[in-house]
């Protein structure tokens, strides 16, 4: 059978004994269960601690430029609570995506003992990654930025620091709803308090100077848009991907799909659990992804 360009740059191993696992580190201590996760990336803890404070601005903006003092007291509770409750459910997302394992494969696992427990039969192949030392399920992917290969990894998204594998791709993909959500609403709340500065006296807008308020305001219209844009997008790219169950990577490099085809239905409750519940929409609900199958290194 003809192999892809993608198969011909992996490192494909038949025996044990060509792993060659003496060039390898030594495994290290297996972590206990509830070990954070969490990578060490400058770049990747900024743009982490930006996406806190920009929400964090936003917030303040709507409550204390937009709702306080209340012009309508119904109108103030009512935006003010579902503001903060996205917003609140949008950084829980940020934070589980962020600190949960994407489904990283154990680093140095590339011995002897552990490709004598996948009792290859003859012609089956297990690929190695030079990199991190690891035997490479299929579908995985080393990053650079984890220094790991990730089960089903999308792509390293520096905004929440890790990548978007396997175990944590429902709560980047709730992140991205959630930021889109809060980003129209406060686009529409700004429309509306424009409005009603224009109708009335720019004095009682807000507790702030009017020169202060218009500049704050569109400093969150601006951020409310682009955020927006760009969520809404990312949003979208990735309930195509789960539905078509096809990675970024796997689109990118155009690989040849050798696992089973299932319906899209099917195919998001692999994501966000089975079945369909509120849960879906929970960051604080861990989709159970099941326990690991030895075959999945096995081509």
């Amino acid at each position: 059978m003809r192999k892809s360009p993608a198969h011909r740059c992996r490192d494909i191993e038949r025996q044990a004994g060509y792993l060659q696992p003496e060039h390898c580190a030594p495994p290290p201590t297996r972590p206990h269960s509830d070990t954070m996760w969490f990578i060490r990336d400058c770049c990747g803890i900024v743009c982490g601690v930006i996406t806190w404070c920009l929400v964090f601005y936003a917030e303040f903006v709507v409550v204390f430029v937009m709702l306080l003092p209340a012009k309508n007291l119904l109108y103030s509770l009512i935006n003010g609570a579902l503001f903060s409750t996205l917003a609140f459910l949008a950084l829980a997302s940020h934070a589980r995506a962020m600190c949960t394992d994407p489904g990283a494969v154990p680093k140095g696992n590339a011995t002897k003992e552990f490709i004598e427990s996948l009792q290859l039969k003859p012609g089956q192949v297990v690929y190695k990654c030079p990199k991190c030392c690891s035997i490479k399920p299929d579908r995985a992917h080393h990053c650079s930025v984890c220094k790991r290969c990730i089960k089903k990894m999308d792509h390293h998204c520096p905004w929440v620091n890790n990548c978007v594998g396997e175990k944590n791709q429902k709560f980047f993909v709730l992140f991205t709803m959630y930021i889109a959500l809060i980003s129209l609403h406060a686009l529409v709340m700004v429309a509306f308090h424009f409005i009603f500065c224009f109708e009335s006296d720019w004095t009682k807008c807000s507790t702030f100077s009017p020169p202060a308020t218009v500049i704050l305001l569109i400093f969150l219209c601006f951020e409310g848009l682009l955020f927006l844009i760009f969520t809404s997008v990312m949003f979208g790219t990735q309930v195509h991907s789960i539905c078509t169950d096809e990675t970024g990577i796997e689109q990118l490099k155009k690989e040849e799909r050798r696992w089973a085809k299932r319906t899209k239905g099917m195919n998001m409750r692999v994501v966000f659990g089975h079945p369909f519940s509120i849960a879906w929409l929970s960051p604080f609900a861990t989709p159970d992804h099941g326990k690991a199958d030895y075959n999945q290194y096995i081509v």
